[in-house]
């Protein structure tokens, strides 16, 4: 091993015991330290982050039981979870060396030792120190992923009395393992919904696993789903877990779970049943504990009616359903949603604080908002982004004629107040929301555009 690697304390009551190890140890690691008093172990970890130690059995003079073995071993794994201790013993201590490997211990080495027998059991110990640095790494990143999706996850707010009635529903099941089917409109935020029951739930500390149903296609969705082993098919070079065995243990999300075709359901559903997966190209079922939620757009009671969508599968993902309700039938809750996500984007794009001026927060809250919470923010965002000034206008923010259609914003007629309304949209949309580039196009000064602006409530 690279000398550079590696760091080792040695605690043993004998002096040439303390000098072996040292002389053979520092030519293959990086550090090596000697101790023959174990009550100064405590001080040793406390001032460095050794991979390995090795730990005589006996300490007090004719003492033969190991006890102090036993006790340093515990004292050790309590200070220092990660480190990895291999026991050094005599020859009629191997009993209690296996005793004390059911304890914590790695391994352990007779007295006197075989150079190559003791190297070969450290170089094992540090690939096991190794693992569990590259683990509790893991834990950390997911800790770290779990705490920032929750940051991001956060703008699942509103104070309206339809949103309020989601929360409680939210508040009673998320203790349960029950199934919930959450229904809802895009960008109503259903992955919220999902995302705060997991958050609220038993299983928060474990993955939180989201698949996208309408992505996967059908020939990919045992494998992706359940899982395959090597050789399943062309492609499958290697053994790999299926998302419900990723997420055994935590909650497992399934999105959009209205699209997925009628063979495939089948298989989810006798999957949900037998509460086990049996990876494509395998006979060999594995049990599986997943909290379900699912989510879907689509109207999913009359698919069902329509024989597009199985009850029985039905019955079993919605065993509480959650009903989202669309942005404009909860617009009381637009003002809310619009200074949350003014903080945000003011924020992540060092802007100075902005507000909404009471011309433009009454255009957004006339809009139908097709694309509901979703659309709100990123016209935040963009808004935030192109506007110069610290107040936002009725003409910092813009929607597709499409949607404008849909709000009676658009009229097919010929009176010319709503003409010039049309004309100075669209020429404020074509230059991205800059008043003097449209003014210029439109023939007109900056100070007229703004009249006109102020005269449409634009």
């Amino acid at each position: 091993m690279n000398k550079k690697y590696g760091k080792i304390l040695v605690v043993d009551d004998d002096d040439d015991i303390l000098l072996a190890a040292r002389l053979l140890l520092k030519k293959h690691y990086a550090l090596v330290h000697t101790e023959k008093d174990p009550n100064s172990i405590p001080t040793r970890l406390k001032n460095e982050d050794y991979d390995v130690i090795l730990l005589d059995m006996n300490f007090a003079k004719g003492a033969s039981s190991g006890e102090e073995g036993f006790y340093w071993l515990n004292k050790i794994t309590e200070l220092d979870p990660a480190v990895v201790v291999v026991l050094i013993t005599a020859y009629g201590d191997v009993e209690l060396a296996v005793r004390a490997i059911k304890e914590g211990a790695m391994d352990f080495v007779l007295k006197p030792w075989q150079n190559e027998k003791l190297l070969a059991t450290i170089s094992a110990a540090m690939n096991l120190r190794k693992s569990k640095v590259e683990v509790d790494n893991l834990r950390s990143r997911q800790k770290q992923l779990n705490a920032d999706l929750a940051y991001r996850f956060q703008d699942f707010i509103g104070e309206s009395e339809a949103m309020q009635r989601v929360f409680a529903t939210i508040h009673k099941v998320a203790k349960t393992d029950a199934n919930v089917l959450i229904t809802g409109e895009n960008g109503t935020g259903k992955e919220l919904v999902a995302r705060e029951l997991h958050r609220q739930s038993p299983r928060a500390d474990e993955v939180f696993i989201s698949v996208d149903m309408g992505a996967i296609s059908e020939t990919l969705f045992e494998s992706e789903l359940f899982g395959h082993v090597k050789g399943a098919f062309t492609d499958a070079r290697e053994d790999r877990a299926g998302r419900f065995e990723i997420a055994s243990g935590g909650t497992l999300f399934l999105d959009e779970i209205g699209n997925l075709p009628l063979p495939l359901q089948a298989k989810l559903l006798t999957v949900l049943e037998n509460r086990q997966v049996t990876r494509l190209g395998s006979n060999v079922p594995k049990q599986i504990d997943v909290r379900l939620i699912c989510a879907t757009n689509k109207p999913i009671h009359e698919m069902v009616v329509e024989t597009k969508f199985r009850q029985d599968l039905l019955y079993r993902i919605n065993t509480v359903e959650i009903p989202l309700p669309p942005l404009r039938e909860r617009k009381e809750d637009i003002p809310l949603l619009l200074d949350h996500f003014l903080t945000r984007y003011c924020k992540k794009y060092q802007k100075p604080n902005k507000r909404i001026s009471a011309s433009a927060l009454k255009k957004l809250q006339k809009y139908y908002w097709p694309g509901n919470v979703r659309e709100l923010q990123h016209a935040v965002e963009r808004a935030v982004i192109m506007s110069d000034s610290n107040v936002l206008q009725p003409f910092d923010f813009f929607f597709t004629t499409a949607e404008q259609k849909e709000d009676g914003l658009i009229f097919d007629n010929y009176n010319l107040e709503e003409v010039e309304k049309i004309v100075i949209q669209k020429a404020i949309s074509k230059h991205d929301g800059n008043i003097s580039k449209a003014a210029r196009e439109l023939g007109l000064t900056r100070t007229s555009l703004y009249r006109r602006l102020e005269k449409y409530g634009l």
